[in-house]
């Protein structure tokens, strides 16, 4: 089964209204080179990590809630999705147009941003490719190298990781979808370790 992870953070989202669009909420969920504190490690989304992601059919929702009716949608990134998404050099930027009229919620979570009361932004993904620093650190870095796949993106009440309930769900699933990409690491470096100490063994008694 495909692991899924999400991270909540203190991304920019701002509420807006036009003719074109109505009421639309436009923020930025995936940052790219911007160092973050999760927990067990430092993590890192590189430069191009979404140059060959799955962006086929995102969701977005309000705390990552998959018993609600999402309140946009993205299909293919096409012209008529309620959701639009792009890629910059920055990372990624969506537009999410918002049925104020006859969604409550929608009309809710607009009223929300416009106040302040919702400040953050969230994504779930999957990863294709990650490495790792400092492995032998107690905190180590990963980069993430390669995005497999984006399900949803979320506006959150508690973006931040450091003093929310969210932060144990997110970090708990974090940890299952990177420990084996971490110990296999840890393991390939220590067999490089036993190799290089053999070769020199060898060359002592040579």
């Amino acid at each position: 089964m495909e692991q899924m992870e999400i991270r909540n953070l203190e991304f920019e989202v701002r509420a807006e209204q036009n003719e074109e669009h109505g009421h639309f909420i436009t923020g930025r969920p995936i940052v790219f080179d911007s160092r973050t504190d999760i927990g067990p490690w430092d993590e890192v989304i590189d430069r191009g990590a979404l140059d060959a992601t799955d962006l086929k059919d995102v969701r977005f929702l309000v705390n990552h809630n998959i018993n609600m009716i999402p309140l946009a949608r993205s299909r293919n990134n096409n012209e008529n999705s309620t959701m639009q998404m792009s890629v910059d050099e920055e990372g990624m930027n969506i537009r999410v147009d918002l049925d104020t009229e006859n969604n409550a919620d929608a009309r809710s979570l607009y009223s929300a941003v416009s106040r302040g009361d919702i400040s953050g932004m969230s994504f779930m993904f999957s990863v294709d490719k990650d490495t790792w620093d400092d492995v032998d650190t107690e905190h180590p870095t990963r980069h993430v190298r390669s995005i497999r796949r984006v399900m949803e993106v979320s506006a959150v009440t508690f973006p931040a990781y450091a003093q929310t309930s969210i932060q144990t769900r997110g970090l708990s699933e974090a940890l299952d979808s990177a420990k084996e990409s971490l110990e296999s690491e840890r393991k390939r470096l220590k067999e490089i370790e036993r190799r290089k100490q053999k070769i020199r063994i060898m060359t002592e008694v040579l």
